[in-house]
């Protein structure tokens, strides 16, 4: 059964950049700020970091600049989630 979260998220994207070793950058100087019970969609052409910026911000990829995830926050509603 559903249950609201009572857990405030919010995840803040400061200049974040993805470069790789052919010195290509797939994602370069980003920002962004997700507050509380925003829905993000991110639009673009293929190859324009969409994927990476997803991946960088799941853990998945290691960022090259600042990211804040308020990361205790989102544990406790993903647990909240799961119960």
């Amino acid at each position: 059964m559903w249950k609201e979260p009572k857990s405030v998220v919010e995840i803040v994207l400061k200049n974040i950049c993805k470069e790789y070793k052919n010195k290509n950058y797939a994602v370069r100087d980003f920002n962004l700020d997700i507050y509380d019970k925003e829905f993000v969609i991110f639009v673009g052409p293929s190859g324009c970091g969409k994927s990476t910026t997803l991946r960088m911000i799941a853990g998945l990829e290691e960022v090259e600049m600042e990211i804040e995830m308020y990361k205790e926050e989102i544990e406790k509603f993903t647990n909240e989630l799961k119960t």
